[in-house]
Formats: structure tokens, C-alpha cells, sequence
């Protein structure tokens, strides 16, 4: 997930980040339902959800929507033919059924996924959902009006980088079969075991021809799933949603859909929406937030309250912070100085610096620490929790630089407690004590994201991090290291400008695995020896901590993305 802008995710981090909004993992969610049931803790159908958030649902359009299932309040609407499994923690990482009855059949190399849709399956309006409809929600995602979704398929589908759509090309592509209206067939470029998580993405829901007036679908777009957009106001500042009477639960195991109604209201400040999820006064007593994080103050307060406490459910994406190196600017094109630097670092500062360890846990391996990703611990530069200083200089005067050296290291002005000046400025306290004199270059969000992700501009020392698309290694290390993903003249997220044929080899190699848990382990060794490349420095992974209100029922937080699950939700 790179970071996104509006609902896309290219980065800066998730939007508000994709990542603001995700987090995965499990709080234990279990432990906080056994606390907030001091009355009657068991869901209930019925009654109206609000969602408080700070970011609009912009571009409430399957096509235009980046995350997976199109983020939380999205999925509530839209089906695709695979989805996250609804569970807390781990167990909520992997990918099941959606509207089609597996996950995908690939022939033998992986080129081919066949699916088939479930019988009984009915959009809003009572008509039948057919795979035609996928194949033409998949189609109009590639019109350039429509812009904003995963890239992917333009990469994977046979015939699919110069098309334009059903817009100007109604033939459609080729590589899309329907041989029946329950049957859909997609024909790759290339391997990719990891079809079914990418089949999880919103260009994979279903969008009825006859329904689709363009840009303008946005306004009301047809449900597949338990609930249809009944008013979408400001570009999706207010959302309100209600029941498809036709969908149905034996077609859908992940969607519990309680609430009867679900009023959602974006463009509030943080922490208005936390002072309100605290007070859980009125309707806000049934609100939950899916992007609103609590800050090292606030969650500094919540935790003297026992009453709060047992109202912060807990996330852990799939994300990492790191320093990254422009190895063709000098001193960066010497190993040495890059490995002197990744000695030096104090990550307990750093933690400190992003809001101490509840809302932060450093990292040494690039991967994420989560079993899905093929997590495997590593620590090749030992700096302990302080730094090793002397380490560090040590390699510098091997570098030709006995007396040290400066440097600058380029951060954004956004006080997002990731690659803002507090994190620049931890890392230029512990540097120093190596020798190394650090010169803080801030920009504001916007031109440090176009600055670190053009390979003209992109600087030899910054602050930067990375999400995941879905929970595994290779959405997490292609984009970083491999080679072939560099870009020229457009958005650059390999920032090392690796380009290893061994490295470029082995992410070919597991892309060809359909067994996700032998890829995973490939994944983690393929993390470790790109690290001895000392290409980044892995600071930490952000822990997300939110409210809910004192009437929410239903807390399940997984690590596909984080975030409090609307679908599972029930209000009191």
C-alpha cells in the first residue's frame, strides 16, 4: 500500500494514509469485549452505527479505490470475488471467499485463476450478480477518468497495459473470460501466486453495465454487499447507508452486518472525533473511528481511565519506518557509511520520538514482524537499544573518515510522529554521538513526497516508510528492491535503486508459489539478505491505538489492515 493520496495509496503513507487508517493486529480485541461488557455484551441486530473519521470517503467508486476491499466503510458496500477473513490478529491475515465459492483455481503455473461465482447472489435492486458484471467492474477500472486503483492489473493481465477501458474500447479485454454467467477466467502475463489477495481489491467487484453513468457512479453506486449508499454528501464528507434487503448471509460468511443504518461523518479534527469517542455522549455512545488514531498525549490520558482503557482496541499494520540511502549520492555509495549509520541509530530515542513503546516497537528487519509476511528476526548491524557508537565510527575511519562527517538528512514537516522532526531529530542525537553531524531538511508533505520518489530529486539520506497492499512480503519488497520497478520519470519507490538480478530472480521465483506459507518463508529470507545490502535502516513499526464508543459490541482487529472492523460491529 504505499501511501496514499485521497483513497489511493501511493504514498506518503495511506491517504492519511492508508496506514493512518490501518494498523493490524489484535489488541487483544477479546480482552477489550470482556471489559466493555459491563452490561450486555452480546451483538444485537438493529440500531445506527456512526462512523466519526477525518478523512472523506472521496471517490466512492470501486474502480477509483486503492485499499483493499476499498478500505472498511467501502467493503460494507462492495463485493469482490475474495476477501479478508473477518478474524482478529493473525487468523484475520489470511484471504477467503467472497462472492466466489475458493479463493481461485491456477493451472499448473500459475497464469491461469479460474473462479466461480455462488449461486443466489443479488445486487440492490433484486437482479442477479453475474461474472459479466465482475469482468466489466474490472474493465471500467482501467478508463483514465476512473483513475486511482490498484496498478496490478495493468501488470498482470495479458493484454491489459495499453487499454483504456469500455469507455473507448468495448470489446473489453480479451484476457477476462466469462464462458458462463457464474465463470470467470483471467489469463496473466506472468506467475503470481498472490492472485487471490490481489482478487480482493475493489476493481474486483461486480458494477452492473446498465447501472454505470461514469464518473457520476460514485454518487450512488449499486450494492453488492449488506448495505446500498443511500446519501453521499461533499464528495463523501457524509455517508449514510442502509440495508440491501437482498443481500443475503448465506452467501456471505465475513459480513455480520448488526446496524441497521451506518451514519458516516468525515472532515472532523482529531481529536474532536477522540474528545467524542471519549465523552460517548448521545449517538457518538455507538461510534467508532477507521482512521483517527489516539497521539502520545491523549492516549497518555485515556490510559490514567480505566473506563477509556477498556475502550482502545489495538492495531498493528503491516508497515515499517525506516531510513532510506540514494547510494549514488556521496557518502551513501560506500557500504560503510551506510552500515556506521544503521550502528548508530538509538532506536529507543526514536520510539520515544513516534510516542514511546504502546504506540511504536522498533524494528530491525524490514519486513514486518507478522508471521503473514514471512517474518523472520534478524539484526545485522547490532546497535542495541542505544546505538553503537563506537561501532560506528570505527567503520567510518575504515570509510576514509577518521574525523567523522556531515550529512543531511531530509524529513517532512507533517506532524504524522513518523517522518516528521521528531523522528529527524532522534536520529540526529544519536549520530552525533558517532560523529556524524546531521543537517535537518524539512519539507512540507507534499514536496518531500515528490522530492524522495522522483530518482532526479530523490535525496541521498531521508526518512520514509512503506505499507503493505496486502498481508504479505511481496507487495512489501517488490516495489523496494526490485529492480525492473524502478521508474525514471514518474513515482520511484525503490529507493535504494537496487537492482540485483539475483534479488529481481528470487521475487520471480515465489511469485510462482500458489502454497502462501512456503512463499512466506521465502519472503523472510529474502528480507535478510537484501538487508546485508545496508540499503535502508529499519527504525519501527507503528502500533495504532483507537477509541470506540462505550456502546460498541463486536471489536475484531485484524492484522490484514488494523482498523476496528465496521462489518462485525453491532451497537448496544
Amino acid at each position: 500500500m504505499r501511501q496514499p493520496s485521497r483513497t489511493t495509496r501511493r504514498v506518503a503513507a495511506a491517504s492519511v494514509s492508508l496506514v493512518v487508517a490501518a494498523g493490524a493486529a489484535a489488541c487483544g480485541p477479546a480482552d477489550n469485549d470482556a471489559k466493555a461488557s459491563a452490561g450486555d455484551a452480546t451483538p444485537h441486530r438493529g440500531g445506527t452505527l456512526t462512523i466519526l473519521n477525518r478523512n472523506p470517503q472521496q471517490d466512492f467508486d470501486p474502480a477509483r479505490l486503492y485499499t483493499s476491499g476499498g478500505g472498511k466503510v467501502p467493503s460494507l458496500v462492495f463485493r469482490t470475488l475474495t476477501t479478508r477473513n473477518r478474524e482478529n490478529g493473525a487468523a484475520g491475515a489470511k484471504v477467503v471467499p467472497d462472492l466466489a465459492t475458493d479463493t481461485g483455481r491456477p493451472d499448473k503455473n500459475a497464469t491461469v485463476w479460474t473462479y466461480t461465482l455462488k449461486e443466489g447472489l443479488k445486487y440492490e435492486d433484486g437482479t442477479a450478480i453475474t461474472s459479466a458484471d465482475v469482468k466489466y467492474g474490472i474493465e471500467r477500472s482501467f478508463a483514465p477518468e476512473l483513475s486511482g486503483g490498484a496498478p496490478y492489473l495493468r501488470d498482470w493481465l495479458v493484454g491489459a497495459a495499453g487499454y483504456q477501458g469500455p469507455y473507448k474500447d468495448p470489446e473489453g479485454l480479451a484476457s477476462i473470460e466469462t464462458p458462463d454467467s457464474r465463470t470467470i477466467v483471467f489469463h496473466l502475463n506472468k506467475p503470481e501466486g498472490e492472485f487471490p489477495y490481489l482478487a480482493t481489491q475493489t476493481q474486483f467487484a461486480p458494477v452492473p453495465k446498465a447501472k454505470d453513468t461514469g464518473t457520476e457512479y460514485e454518487e450512488h453506486p449499486v450494492s453488492s454487499g449488506p448495505y446500498k449508499v443511500v446519501r453521499n454528501e461533499n464528495d463523501g464528507e457524509r455517508l449514510t447507508l442502509e440495508r440491501n434487503t437482498y443481500w443475503s448471509a448465506k452467501t456471505d460468511a465475513e459480513r455480520k452486518a448488526y446496524p441497521d443504518k451506518i451514519d458516516v461523518r468525515s472532515g472532523l479534527d482529531s481529536s474532536v472525533i477522540n474528545q467524542r469517542l471519549s465523552a460517548s455522549q448521545g449517538a457518538d455512545a455507538a461510534a467508532i473511528t477507521t482512521d483517527t488514531n489516539l497521539g502520545p498525549a491523549e492516549l497518555a490520558k485515556v490510559s490514567g481511565d480505566s473506563e477509556l482503557a477498556a475502550r482502545v482496541g489495538t492495531g498493528r499494520f503491516g508497515y515499517t519506518d525506516y531510513l532510506a540511502f540514494n547510494p549514488k549520492v556521496k557518502p551513501f555509495d560506500d557500504i560503510r557509511v551506510r552500515q556506521a549509520i544503521a550502528y548508530a541509530v538509538d532506536r529507543s530515542s526514536v520510539v520515544n520520538a513516534a510516542g514511546g513503546s504502546s504506540l511504536a516497537e522498533a524494528a530491525t528487519t524490514f519486513l514486518p514482524n507478522q508471521k503473514s509476511f514471512g517474518y523472520r528476526p534478524y539484526d545485522l548491524f547490532p546497535a542495541g537499544k542505544t546505538g553503537d557508537a563506537a561501532k560506528a565510527r570505527e567503520l567510518l575511519k575504515a570509510a576514509g573518515h577518521p574525523n567523522g562527517l556531515t550529512i543531511t538528512l531530509t524529513h517532512s514537516n507533517n506532524q504524522d510522529f513518523e517522518t516528521s522532526p521528531e523522528i529527524a531529530t532522534a536520529v540526529q542525537d544519536a549520530l552525533k554521538k558517532a560523529g556524524i553531524t546531521v543537517e535537518l531538511k524539512g519539507l512540507e508533505d507534499n514536496d518531500y513526497s515528490d522530492t524522495i520518489h522522483d530518482v532526479k530529486t530523490e535525496p541521498g539520506f531521508f526518512l520514509a516508510h512503506w505499507g503493505a497492499d496486502w498481508p504479505s512480503g511481496g507487495p512489501f519488497l517488490a516495489p523496494i528492491f526490485d529492480g525492473r520497478q524502478i521508474v525514471e520519470d514518474g513515482a520511484n519507490f525503490n529507493t535504494g535503486l537496487l537492482d540485483d538480478k539475483a534479488v529481481n530472480a528470487e521475487i520471480d521465483a515465489i511469485n510462482k508459489l500458489t502454497d502462501l506459507e512456503a512463499a512466506a518463508k521465502r519472503w523472510g529470507a529474502l528480507d535478510e539478505k537484501i538487508g546485508g545490502q545496508a540499503l535502508t535502516v529499519p527504525l519501527f513499526h507503528p502500533v495504532y491505538k483507537r477509541l470506540y464508543g462505550e456502546d460498541v459490541r463486536g471489536i475484531v482487529i485484524s492484522d490484514w489492515d488494523g482498523v476496528l472492523d465496521p462489518s462485525q460491529v453491532a451497537v448496544k
